[in-house]
Formats: C-alpha cells, sequence, structure tokens
C-alpha cells in the first residue's frame, strides 16, 4: 500500500491530525481537507487513490459532496459517520460510497477497510462494470449485452461507462457534458441526447437508458 494516496476529509481539529499521522505511518501519501467544498477542488486536482469522508460537515456535507465527485470521477469512497441510522448508511451507498464506517471506530478497522475497498477495485473483475446483462470492460473498452458484441465509437463507450459507473442515479446534461467531453465543452448540450440515440439504437432493447423529463437520464432497467 506504500504511497497510495488518500483523501483525508473532516472538521473535526482532533480527529484529522490524527488520521494523517496513522495513515501516514501506514504508508500512505495523504492529503487532508476540513470542508466540502475544499475536498470536491483536491479531488480534481490531486487525483487521490481513495477518499475517507466524513458526513456531518456544515456547509457542504458530505452526502452533497459524494455526489459531486461522482459526477466526475470514480474515486472510491468511504463514508464517517456519527449517525446509526439505517437509512442514512443506504443513502451513503445509493450516492456511490463504497463502504462506510460508524463513530467511534478502530483506527486499525477504517486502515482494513480502506485496504479492501482499493484491492477490490484492484482486482481484474471488478474492473468490469455489468449492469443487467450489459457488460463494459474499460481496460479493453469492449461492450458485450448478452451474447452479443456491442461495436461503440470512443465517445460512446466514454458516456456509457460513466452511466454504467452510476447505476439507476439520474445524470444531468450537464454532468454528463463535463464527465464525458470535459469543462472546455462550449458547445450544445444537447449533444448528449444525440449520443444517447446513438446508444441506444446500437444497444437494443429492452431499453435501459432512460429518459428523466426535464433532467438526464439514468441507466435502469425497464418497468
Amino acid at each position: 500500500m506504500a504511497m497510495t494516496r488518500v483523501l483525508l476529509v473532516d472538521d473535526d481539529g482532533k480527529l484529522l491530525p490524527l488520521l494523517e499521522r496513522g495513515f501516514r505511518y501506514e504508508g500512505f501519501d495523504v492529503i487532508a481537507s476540513t470542508t466540502g467544498d475544499q475536498c470536491v477542488d483536491l479531488a480534481r486536482r490531486e487525483n487521490p487513490d481513495i477518499v475517507v469522508l466524513d458526513i456531518g460537515m456544515p456547509g457542504l456535507d458530505g452526502f452533497e459532496v459524494c455526489r459531486r465527485l461522482r459526477d466526475f470521477c470514480d474515486v472510491p469512497v468511504i463514508m464517517l459517520t456519527a449517525r446509526d441510522e439505517v437509512q442514512d448508511k443506504v443513502r451513503a451507498l445509493g450516492l456511490g460510497a463504497d463502504d462506510y464506517v460508524t463513530k467511534p471506530f478502530s483506527f486499525d478497522e477504517l486502515v482494513a477497510r480502506v485496504k479492501a475497498v482499493l484491492r477490490r477495485r484492484a482486482s481484474p473483475s471488478a474492473g468490469q462494470l455489468r449492469f443487467a446483462d450489459l457488460v463494459c470492460d474499460p481496460s479493453t473498452r469492449e461492450v458485450t449485452r448478452g451474447d452479443r458484441v456491442v461495436t461503440l465509437t470512443a465517445r460512446e463507450f466514454d458516456l456509457l461507462a460513466h452511466l454504467m459507473r452510476h447505476p439507476r442515479q439520474v445524470l444531468t446534461r450537464e454532468s454528463l457534458v463535463r464527465a464525458v467531453w470535459g469543462y472546455g465543452f462550449d458547445g450544445d448540450m444537447k449533444i448528449v441526447d444525440v449520443y444517447i440515440g446513438y446508444l441506444r439504437q446500437k444497444l437494443g432493447e429492452p431499453r435501459l437508458l432512460q429518459t428523466i423529463r426535464g433532467v438526464g437520464y439514468t441507466l435502469k432497467t425497464p418497468a
């Protein structure tokens, strides 16, 4: 795990330095943040390998930070929470968190969970994205639906892969443009509609790419 980069996010002035020292002792390259906005900015600039994110921060809380991270990257996220309610855990996982740890916690347990998430993400099988009968392999850029190989252009593949990393989440056109075309894109947002049309035609039925009118698109099985 030497020099794996971890982004620690917590507004607790006593806990955060302890976590920093602990992760450095364990051989991690550590970046620390005390606010949600700063976390999002650091994630863009520093490309951490994993984010350990406190939920209960003032301003931009952990739920919103996780949602924003998932708009532009697939970095693993472990949520720290003082809340033990099932609905909070379900919400965290639904927003794309990989795991959660309830405060107070053992530092050894937290490190073990971080390493476990990183191992899962590093395993060859974990590299494949799966939804229903659709399989997308980012390492080979191959897509299959059932027994059929689906041939996609580079942009079509990037759009589908992003949607498959966020199944059942409603993604706006703006977030899709940022993730697939980049922040420098200054064309018509309707380019997303065009490429969704291409994907629907190539993927066939039953249709998995659903339109949420007035909002954007989501990947889900038909009702």
